[in-house]
C-alpha cells in the first residue's frame, strides 16, 4: 500500500494554507490554475491541458499498457463569503474564502499525483481541477471544451468533506448522491406612480406576494422519495425604499431542488405555470442560473472505491439517504462515464460548509490520497507489482 511520507503531508498542507490565502471564485481562477499547472509540471505529469472550460486544469499519468481512463476530479473555486477565523493563513482577499474545503481536495489530488511517480501497470490516470462547480457551471463547460475527447474517463471519482459525520468516515451511496438545483429569477415590470395614486400605475406588488406563497408550496415529500421537491424563496425586492412611490417593479429569486433530473423538470414547469398566472399587465422576466444536474452514482464504481475503503481499514458508510445540496460533478456520469462521488467525514463538532468559519481538515489529505491511489491501483494494476 503506498501512502505519504510525513514530509510530502506537510508540504502538501502548507499549500494548501497558501491556496487558502488566495481564493478565485467561479470564472476568475486564473491564478489558482497556473498555480496547480506548475505543480502538475513539477510533478511529472506526461501531458498538462490548461484553460479547460474556462480556468480548468487536468494532467495525464500513463501506464506501460492500455487500459481504461480513470478520472480523478476537484474543483478550483472559493466563495463570495467573508471568512470569519483567527487562522494564521485566513483568506487575504476581503469577501471571498475557501469556506467550502476545494482547497482541501486540490491538495488531495496533488498529492495522488505524487504516489503517481510510480505509474500503473496500464491504462491512464487524468486528474481534473475543474473551475466553476460553485455555479454549476463548470463541469458542462470542461466537457464542452473541444479537447475534451481526448481526456473522456471510463471511469470518474471524486470526493467532498462533510460535516457533522466522524473525520474520515467514507460515506457511499449508489444511486441518487446530490440533489438537481437551479436557481429561479423573476423580473416584474409594471408602472410606478405616486403614493397618493396607486390607481395610475402597475405594481407587482400582489404577483409577487402571490408567487412567495404559491411557490414554496410546491415544496413536497422528503429527501429519499423519487418526488420529493423543494422551493426555497431566497431573495425578494420590491420598488425603491420610498414613501412617496407606489413600486413599478420588483424581483424574486427562488431556489428549486428535486431528487431526480425528471423530477426537476415537472417541478419547473409547475412553478412556470404560476408564474404565466400571475402575470396580467405586468412584464414578467424568467431567467436560470446555477443548474445542477442531479449526481447518480454508477453501482459499479461505488463498489470499488467501498472495497478500496475496505482494504484500506475503513468501514465504509453504505448512506441511507441522498444529500440535499447539490454538486456540479454528475456531469461527468450524464457523459458516460462510471461515476461516483464520495462523501468523507469532516468532524462531528466540524463547521458546517458555507459558514463563514469553516475550514478544511488537514487530515483529510492522507486519508483521501491514499483512498484514490488504491482505487487506480485496483483498477489499473500496479506497474511494481510485475
Amino acid at each position: 500500500m503506498k501512502t505519504l511520507a510525513q514530509e510530502e503531508i506537510a508540504e502538501l498542507t502548507a499549500l494548501r494554507h497558501d491556496l487558502h490565502r488566495e481564493p478565485d471564485l467561479s470564472g476568475e481562477e486564473g491564478p489558482t490554475a497556473a498555480r496547480i499547472a506548475d505543480e502538475l509540471t513539477t510533478l511529472g505529469a506526461d501531458r498538462v491541458w490548461q484553460g479547460l472550460g474556462g480556468h480548468g486544469v487536468a494532467a495525464e499519468f500513463r501506464g506501460s499498457g492500455d487500459g481504461p481512463t480513470v478520472l480523478f476530479r476537484c474543483e478550483l473555486d472559493g466563495l463570495p463569503i467573508h471568512e470569519i477565523s483567527a487562522l494564521p493563513y485566513r483568506s487575504r482577499i476581503d469577501g471571498k474564502g475557501h469556506l467550502c474545503g476545494h482547497d482541501g481536495h486540490m491538495v488531495t489530488l496533488l498529492g495522488v499525483g505524487r504516489m503517481l511517480a510510480r505509474r500503473p501497470a496500464r491504462g491512464r490516470v487524468i486528474l481534473l481541477f475543474q473551475p466553476a462547480e460553485e455555479t454549476g457551471a463548470g463541469a458542462a463547460a470542461v466537457i464542452a471544451d473541444p479537447r475534451w475527447p481526448e481526456i473522456r474517463p471510463d471511469y470518474a471519482f471524486a470526493y467532498h468533506n462533510v460535516p457533522g459525520r466522524p473525520l474520515g468516515e467514507i460515506g457511499l451511496r449508489a444511486g441518487p448522491g446530490n440533489c438537481a438545483s437551479r436557481g429561479m429569477q423573476l423580473r416584474l415590470t409594471g408602472r410606478s406612480s405616486h403614493a397618493a395614486a396607486p390607481e395610475d400605475g402597475v405594481s407587482p406588488a400582489a404577483a409577487m406576494a402571490g408567487l412567495m406563497a404559491e411557490l414554496p408550496a410546491l415544496s413536497e415529500g422528503t429527501i429519499g422519495d423519487a418526488e420529493f421537491a423543494l422551493a426555497t424563496l431566497t431573495h425578494a425586492r420590491l420598488g425603491e425604499p420610498s414613501f412617496g412611490i407606489a413600486p413599478g417593479e420588483g424581483e424574486l429569486r427562488v431556489t428549486l431542488r428535486a431528487m431526480t433530473n425528471e423530477r426537476m423538470d415537472t417541478l419547473m414547469a409547475e412553478a412556470e405555470r404560476h408564474v404565466a398566472g400571475a402575470n396580467g399587465a405586468l412584464d414578467v422576466a424568467l431567467s436560470w442560473h446555477d443548474v445542477f444536474r442531479a449526481v447518480v452514482n454508477d453501482e459499479d464504481a461505488t463498489g470499488i472505491a467501498g472495497r478500496a475503503a475496505t482494504r484500506l481499514g475503513h468501514s465504509p458508510l453504505e448512506m441511507a439517504l441522498p444529500m440535499r445540496w447539490s454538486e456540479d460533478f454528475g456531469r461527468f456520469g450524464d457523459d458516460g462515464a462510471k461515476a461516483a462521488l464520495l462523501y468523507v467525514g469532516a468532524g462531528e463538532d466540524h463547521p458546517q460548509l458555507h459558514n463563514p468559519d469553516y475550514d478544511f481538515p488537514d487530515a483529510l489529505t492522507p486519508i483521501m490520497a491514499a483512498l484514490f491511489d488504491a482505487i487506480l491501483r485496483d483498477l489499473l494494476g500496479d506497474a511494481d507489482a510485475g
